[in-house]
């Protein structure tokens, strides 16, 4: 029986860096030299922490109207080996 290898963790991408690559785009350049765009607005309504989603229900807390078109990262931190947190304007 074949069976695919998952990869170990240290050998998994991680953001090498964060930048703004316009006023509603966000770059991120991984490790292994992939670069991924992505529109600001949808990665600050995707936010699945405790202020914007309901913990036992998953239900949003987030309320996608209160959340300007012109929001942007103010502080990006790493958190762990791959993830990042944001503090949003």
């Amino acid at each position: 029986m074949l069976r695919a290898s998952m990869p170990r963790v240290n050998e998994l991408p991680m953001p090498a860096a964060v930048e703004q690559a316009g006023p509603e785009m966000l770059r991120i350049r991984w490790s292994d030299g992939i670069e991924s765009l992505y529109p600001v607005r949808g990665l600050r309504l995707a936010c699945r922490c405790a202020h914007c989603i309901e913990e036992m229900t998953g239900r949003p807390l987030l309320d996608e109207t209160g959340v300007p078109v012109d929001v942007r990262p103010v502080k990006i931190r790493s958190v762990g080996r791959y993830a990042l947190q944001f503090d949003w304007s």
